[in-house]
């Protein structure tokens, strides 16, 4: 398999990656569930998951999708042209784009949040391979969705998400996200525990 393969995929994915990763940083405040229970008595989605996360994690996420945009046009006329990297369909449909990725991961997280609950997992606990993936199937499907619509309403004569995801790409997410999330989850705690 080509690296390539594995940046362009890397590069697609990075605000949905940047979002989930900040929503953790400067979450806080609200909860999004306001506290309130579930018809099982426990919580419907917990204090981890709140209303300043959700919009501050999407925005900083679409910020640095921007940020890929404009850096994919000045790499496709340099010497790393090759690697193939996406804009995300430049200037406008990027910010809808963007913010499909962006606000599907933490979306996907909501979504996993809820049904750990279900089963009586509290916050903190591992849920391991749902924990890693909940955010990047949250990202893919929101975005295949958001794709479909532009492409159904005559935005684009091609559906986006079809045309740059390949069935390699996904596998690729879908392998190493759970490693980087592993690892980074070691290195906060470890963080936290020199800290502390």
């Amino acid at each position: 398999m080509d690296y390539e393969i594995i940046l362009q995929a890397l590069w697609l994915i990075l605000p949905a990656y940047v979002a989930n990763a900040s929503a953790v940083l400067v979450g806080g405040g609200k909860p999004v569930d306001f506290g309130k229970n579930w018809k099982d008595g426990r919580r419907i989605l917990g204090d981890g998951k709140t209303w300043r996360g959700l919009f501050s994690g999407a925005f900083v996420g679409m910020t640095s999708g921007f940020g890929l945009a404009v850096a994919a046009k000045y790499i496709a006329t340099s010497d790393f042209a090759f690697i193939g990297l996406n804009d995300f369909e430049g200037f406008p449909l990027m910010i809808i784009i963007v913010f499909s990725l962006c606000f599907g991961a933490l979306l996907g997280d909501i979504v996993e949040s809820f049904f750990k609950r279900r089963i009586g997992k509290e916050r903190g606990q591992d849920w391991f391979v749902f924990d890693q993936l909940d955010f990047i199937v949250g990202a893919l499907f929101l975005s295949l969705f958001v794709s479909t619509l532009l492409q159904v309403f005559d935005f684009t004569s091609y559906n986006w998400f079809i045309k740059v995801f390949s069935v390699w790409h996904i596998l690729i997410l879908l392998v190493l996200t759970p490693f980087f999330h592993i690892f980074a989850n070691f290195v906060n705690k470890k963080l936290r525990h020199r800290k502390a």
